[in-house]
């Protein structure tokens, strides 16, 4: 299906290795087009090895590499550099993609094994590793420049969106059916709050097809002045966005707040991160330090995408710089798609298309309010699970963990009250979401401004 210049996919041609694991689909939406790769061809079984002795808690149960803190001298004595074996599978980029997940929890595992021994004992984190060897950082840096990632470790290639299998092949994306991949912890345990933590993402992400349709939908329309069509292609929209608040929702049983900690640390970034205030030399790549932003939901492409569409205006701050970095974050085609929405909604003038019938308005705010509960709900996840848990103040991308979210859940907000200030008549479904809207965003300020005096934030 192309629209204006950008294409998005049906059919994801599962079985095509020529085409990168991730591309923008009505049937799959975010995810990769094909479950991910779970095996690697032999020639990476030292790496292979690794992987499965690293886990805190291995699949049989017994105390894995990090329990014992002994990850670090394992890789320098068993690994060796594999990157003769990455190019003779360069063409086959699925597992391409496959390769940089199972280097890239390998460098965070080596590089954050200190911290988290550190943080186990009720220690600061003090400082990670401040070189990653040459057997990890140049298997990394080539997997992930010819699978189109950072040589680090992201959400939807590495760490969350590739990284799960099936545990039956004939029930598919159902969530009893899902298992990690890889885990820090003991998220090889389905039941556990790190398996929890990951699957609820792609819980969330494989409802992604109907929002990525409705999107599609209502460009087209506006283009054509078809009212009808874009006001249901608002309103698909609507429904894609409940479905994924209530997968949202489920968070707090599948990851126990008291847990998320134990295994957050693996999940740190480099910048603007205390445990690497110079960066990392990635030995045999630079001889000057590297630096890249850690795993985040943030670097899901649901909200974005949204954001885009709906011209959603955000306050010109350092934080809404951040929101801008972490976009460099994803897979290059769901980049592409992102800007390719937000070019093709401002030339089109969806927002102002949308607030110009009073059907469409109501559409309008209450996707806007189905990205306020979002967000809103990602704030609670972050109060509850971090905040009253680490005094540590920034996320693992490396943005501050009191005032970020609240940047973007306030420009929501704000734009959900001049939406309905400026409609000309009452908008049908909507009093009750603004009355609520009000309250939280009273609440919001008092949160942030608790959080900020307790921590002595700006």
């Amino acid at each position: 299906m192309t629209v204006g210049t950008f294409t998005v996919l049906h059919d994801t041609r599962p079985e095509d290795t020529r085409i990168p694991a991730f591309a923008v689909s009505t049937t799959r939406g975010f995810l990769p087009r094909a479950e991910p790769i779970v095996n690697l061809p032999e020639e990476f079984a030292p790496l292979e090895s690794l992987l499965t002795r690293m886990p805190i808690k291995k699949l049989d149960g017994t105390p894995g590499l990090l329990a014992q803190g002994a990850l670090g001298d394992t890789v320098l004595k068993e690994l060796p550099d594999l990157t003769w074996a990455i190019e003779k599978y360069a063409e086959n980029l699925p597992l391409q993609n496959a390769l940089y997940r199972d280097y890239s929890f390998l460098a965070s595992a080596y590089l954050l094994e200190p911290c988290h021994e550190r943080f186990m004992k009720g220690e600061p984190y003090g400082l990670g590793r401040p070189i990653l060897p040459k057997n990890i950082a140049l298997a990394i840096s080539r997997c992930a420049e010819i699978a189109g990632f950072k040589p680090f470790m992201e959400y939807a290639g590495s760490y969350a969106l590739y990284n799960y299998r099936l545990a039956d092949p004939t029930k598919g994306l159902e969530y009893s059916n899902l298992r990690l991949i890889r885990a820090f912890e003991c998220g090889l345990d389905p039941s556990s709050s790190e398996a929890g933590f990951v699957l609820v993402h792609v819980d969330m992400v494989r409802n992604s097809g109907p929002l990525i349709a409705g999107v599609v939908s209502c460009l087209s329309a506006c283009a054509s002045d078809d009212r009808p069509a874009f006001t249901d292609g608002l309103e698909t929209i609507v429904q894609a966005m409940t479905v994924v608040n209530s997968v949202m929702d489920t968070m707090w049983d599948k990851s126990r707040a008291n847990d998320y900690t134990s295994f957050r640390t693996f999940i740190f970034g480099i910048t603007s991160q205390s445990m690497f205030p110079n960066g990392v030399i990635y030995e045999g790549v630079s001889d000057e330090p590297l630096s890249f932003r850690g795993e985040s939901g943030a670097n899901d492409s649901m909200i974005p995408l949204c954001d885009n569409f709906l011209q959603i205006s955000m306050p010109s701050t350092p934080l809404t710089e951040i929101l801008k970095d972490f976009r460099a974050y994803r897979p290059g085609n769901h980049k592409d798609f992102l800007e390719y929405v937000y070019s093709r909604s401002r030339t089109l003038g969806i927002k102002e298309y949308a607030l110009s019938d009073r059907d469409s308005s109501s559409a309008y705010l209450r996707i806007l309010n189905q990205v306020r509960d979002f967000r809103w709900r990602h704030w609670c996840f972050t109060r509850e699970y971090i905040l009253k848990k680490t005094a540590h103040p920034t996320a693992t991308g490396g943005s501050p963990i009191v005032t970020w979210l609240p940047n973007q859940l306030m420009a929501v907000m704000d734009e959900m009250v001049n939406v309905w200030e400026g409609a000309d008549k009452d908008l049908d479904g909507c009093e009750d979401l603004m009355e609520r809207t009000m309250v939280q965003r009273e609440t919001l300020k008092k949160e942030v401004e608790k959080y900020s005096k307790e921590r002595g934030v700006a």
